[in-house]
């Protein structure tokens, strides 16, 4: 029998973690910006592309660290921490390195990571934390894990386009101990990689722009399809409340598939989402779960599961389409 898989919460403030831990997560991931760091740098040279200080998105002082550092020995729910800009300008690695060290001393022992050259400058230094790849990188495939597993690598987070058979394929070649897949929320048109958007408080995000899709002629388009993250929107059936499971991109349908496939840990994002529809988040992939767990095939899974949740229909928003 396979194991079940683990949820990945995203946390966007300290007041979120023993609600979300009693809902039902697992582990969290959250970001740490310091102050010290946003004065010099700005939002231009992200430290996690996610500078954002008019909701809760990140932890921004050490204090808050400290606190959260308590809570995680009391309830042992762990807390990575994420530094996953896309590249960093040769000064910011030695100050990078000397945060790592500094949350390390109060206990943060995992990070997640984006850019090559700072995992390979963090092992040169010989800092040994615990690595997970992170999903803003870029195609992925069995060879360039194990090209990046010389760096002692715990966990590969998959991008948000991948097939079950690719996935597959690169956790059965061995590489890796746990094999993480996004499952609810922020579904994007871009792969994290290839996307030059400024996650900030100045001006909006690329991925929320709308957009037309059709034919180039003689240098305009012709277009005739509308298309964005949320596309159709306006049809869907909420709560309430105005929750509605899956909005902005689910795979809640997908989970038995990625069961299969070797995945051990579902990415449930949510840095800066309300704390209320967080929770229900989390609170509906737990009972997603429970029903994979109780269900002998992928058929009677998705039914049981969508008579459960989405009795009112769901976003159409699929993370993963075969």
């Amino acid at each position: 029998m396979l194991d079940v898989m683990k949820i990945v919460a995203g946390l966007g403030s300290l007041d979120e973690y023993i609600r979300f831990c009693d809902a039902g997560a697992d582990e969290f991931f959250a970001g740490y910006v310091p102050y010290e760091w946003n004065k010099k740098y700005g939002t231009v040279l992200p430290l996690n592309r996610r500078e954002v200080l008019c909701s809760n998105v990140q932890l921004g002082a050490f204090s808050e660290l400290e606190i959260l550092a308590a809570m995680v020995k009391k309830y042992g729910k762990p807390v990575h921490l994420t530094f996953n800009a896309l590249y960093y300008i040769p000064e910011q690695y030695p100050e990078i390195a000397k945060i790592i060290r500094q949350c390390m001393e109060l206990g943060f022992q995992s990070y997640i990571l984006a850019d090559p050259a700072l995992i390979c400058y963090l092992r040169r230094e010989h800092i040994d934390c615990e690595i997970h790849l992170s999903g803003e990188n870029a195609e992925v495939n069995s060879r360039m894990f194990s090209v990046f597993q010389r760096q002692k690598i715990r966990r590969l987070i998959f991008h948000r386009k991948n097939r079950f058979d690719d996935m597959k394929c690169v956790v059965q070649a061995g590489h890796g101990e746990e094999f993480e897949a996004f499952v609810l929320n922020e579904l994007c048109h871009f792969t994290g990689a290839f996307c030059n958007s400024l996650h900030c408080d100045e001006m909006g995000y690329l991925c929320r722009v709308p957009y037309r899709l059709g034919p180039v002629k003689g240098g305009d388009c012709m277009a005739d399809q509308s298309g964005s993250a949320l596309e159709g929107a306006e049809q869907l059936l909420y709560d309430e409340d105005g929750y509605l499971c899956g909005f902005t991109g689910c795979g809640l349908c997908a989970l038995y598939q990625l069961q299969q496939a070797g995945i051990t840990h579902l990415k449930l994002v949510g840095r800066g989402n309300y704390t209320d529809f967080m929770e229900r988040d989390i609170r509906n992939l737990r009972k997603a779960l429970e029903i994979l767990e109780q269900s002998d095939s992928e058929e009677e899974y998705q039914k049981k599961m969508k008579q459960t949740l989405f009795s009112k229909g769901c976003s159409g928003n699929c993370y993963y389409r075969e």
